[in-house]
């Protein structure tokens, strides 16, 4: 009878169906209705049905409007010179690091992805301080009688064009650099070697074999990299780049419950964001890209040679220097008492990092980030716990779905998310006809304009759920599941086995998706500055915003300061977090 009943738990817990399964699945079913389909939803209905009836008037008036479509072009323009030349500076440099070997390489690509940790929200701080028509580095260009500082160049040029463009391209460089070294550590090296056999040589030889078969690898990373540029908000928020679509979303905020125009611009960024997937996968799907075999890069590593050696050592330094100097000219600022029309500073202070833990506006972020990323991760891990439990140790219906959506997040631009939430949790209350008690605590609990504290943390977590999922699935993969049967043949429950041996064996993976999920909330940028519309329950990112735009001379140095701490605060994250994924750390970035 025992033995019947220990065959009975096995069979369970690798059936289709199982209580605690359905359980699972209908929780995520619930969340994934209320915080991502009903507020995408409510979109589709105000922009398409604002009056009951369907229209597609306000998208005429998008077309025909020459504002509009100035911003468009403007937002469209940016994401193709970002992509293009972020393309310029990967595809050798991937190129170098998948095909020879060289002292120092581990140290080099390491400080290569330095850059991906470094938020351009704050790095804009600093940008129009070196880059400025008056900034330290025309300040440089004329001492050293290179350029008179009469005639000094506009590195920020076209109302900020370039400085958007310069912030993007050095903020998401590493992970084009991700997915196409990744591409190109997988290409056989046999083919490479018939083709050198046959007379390929250099340029050709790269141009015919290595470059079609890493373009699933470029499109993956290509299409990450044009959304990031269609709709970063704080990056031309902060540098005055407000022509764009993401900015008239964000200054269309406080009309949206009245001008279902705003609608139309956030079904803008999710229909070009959709079909910029379909793209991707209709370029890489109409040609085979399969071989033999999948190449070992390291084994097919050939010695640098001398002088290629110093031109990878000297442009991957460059790179990472010139990527560094917006941050660094924040960390510099952040101690400077007087900084104007000098290089550096002429006067130096610890006093702003103080008013850091003093002044009400920042006190209070540091303490609602750390409040609203805790919730998050925590919130994260109990959702990527379930899913990836259910990816792999159960072979449900549906299965294929629910990966999908918990995938969803990846394409799904922040700015489109937070801006269905406001709409969506809108709850009006007439204070002329005081409504329902359950009602009232409704408004009060997930009204945005009222207590944006929910809706954070739920943004947060729907956003980077995609990276504790990735984590947990990849961790139980590489677990054995007979350790899980052999503690059902003792007697344990589903349940109890979960807890006490499964959840062991994958620690690692999830402290580490837990701490990214952590981490990068810390300093999102687009729900943070979109939901939080009191100065009461402001994040970091929000706080760092409204210290910038003040009068106050102090004001500027003080941001800075608060930024220098989120960005210790999470490269301290990804140290830990890297520390426990070791090598597969890069792989939560790949497309």
């Amino acid at each position: 009878m025992n033995r019947q009943n220990t065959q009975k738990r096995i069979t369970n817990y690798e059936s289709r169906v199982t209580p605690t399964s359905v359980g699972f699945t209908v929780l995520l079913a619930v969340f994934a209705i209320l915080f991502l389909f009903y507020p995408l939803g409510y979109i589709f209905k105000a922009a398409f049905w604002p009056n009951g009836g369907f229209t597609l008037e306000f998208f005429r008036l998008l077309f025909t409007s020459p504002f509009q479509l100035e911003c468009l072009r403007n937002s469209v323009l940016l994401s193709i010179v970002i992509t293009a030349l972020t393309t310029v500076i990967t595809l050798p440099v991937a190129h170098w690091f998948t095909r020879y070997s060289f002292p120092g390489k581990a140290i080099l690509s390491g400080l290569l992805l330095v850059p991906m940790v470094l938020p351009p929200f704050v790095g804009a701080i600093g940008v129009k301080q070196v880059f400025a028509r008056f900034g330290s580095l025309n300040l440089l260009l004329d001492k050293l009688g290179l350029v008179p500082l009469d005639n000094g160049i506009d590195w920020l040029g076209a109302g900020g064009f370039w400085g958007v463009v310069i912030l993007g391209v050095l903020h998401v460089y590493p992970i084009m650099f991700l997915n196409v070294s990744a591409a190109m550590a997988n290409v056989d090296p046999t083919l490479r070697e018939a083709a050198e056999n046959l007379g390929a040589r250099g340029w050709r030889l790269f141009r015919t074999i290595t470059l079609p078969l890493v373009m699933p690898g470029y499109f993956a990373g290509a299409i990450i990299v044009f959304i990031f540029a269609f709709t970063d908000l704080g990056t031309p928020l902060l540098i005055g780049y407000n022509r764009v679509v993401a900015v008239q979303i964000f200054d269309k905020i406080v009309e949206v419950g009245t001008n279902p125009f705003a609608y139309t611009l956030v079904i803008l960024v999710l229909l070009v964001t959709l079909v910029l997937f379909f793209v991707s996968k209709k370029l890489t799907g109409e040609k085979s890209y399969e071989m033999m075999a999948r190449g070992h890069t390291a084994g097919a590593e050939t010695p640098a040679p001398p002088r290629l050696r110093w031109w990878i050592y000297g442009g991957t330094t460059a790179l990472v220097l010139v990527s560094l100097l917006p941050h660094a000219s924040v960390v510099i600022q952040s101690f400077a008492s007087h900084w104007f029309m000098t290089i550096l500073p002429d006067q130096v202070t610890t006093q702003f990092y103080g008013e850091v833990f003093h002044h009400p506006l920042t006190l209070s972020s540091i303490r609602n980030s750390l409040l609203y990323s805790s919730l998050s991760a925590f919130l994260d891990l109990i959702l990527g716990v379930m899913i990836a439990w259910l990816l792999t140790r159960r072979r449900a219906p549906g299965a294929n779905l629910l990966d999908a959506i918990a995938m969803l997040p990846l394409a799904l631009p922040g700015i489109v998310l937070a801006f269905g939430y406001v709409a969506g949790f809108n709850i009006p209350v007439d204070p002329k006809h005081p409504p329902a008690a359950w009602y009232q605590w409704l408004h009060d609990f997930i009204d945005p304009s009222v207590n944006p504290t929910v809706l954070l943390v739920v943004s947060y977590s729907v956003r980077r759920l995609p990276y504790i999922v990735r984590a947990a699935v990849a961790g139980l993969q590489q677990t054995s599941v007979t350790l899980e049967e052999a503690s059902l043949n003792l007697g344990a429950s589903t349940f109890r086995t979960l807890r006490k041996i499964t959840l062991p064996l994958v620690m690692a993976n999830l402290i580490a998706g837990t701490i990214l999920t952590f981490s990068f909330a810390m300093l999102e940028v687009s729900d943070s500055l979109i939901l939080a519309m009191k100065e009461a329950y402001y994040p970091i990112t929000k706080g760092i915003y409204q210290l910038i735009g003040r009068v106050d001379p102090n004001a500027p140095a003080v941001a800075c300061a608060l930024g220098v701490l989120g960005m210790v605060l999470l490269a301290a994250s990804l140290l830990v977090a890297s520390k426990a994924l070791g090598k597969r750390m890069g792989q939560l970035f790949r497309a």
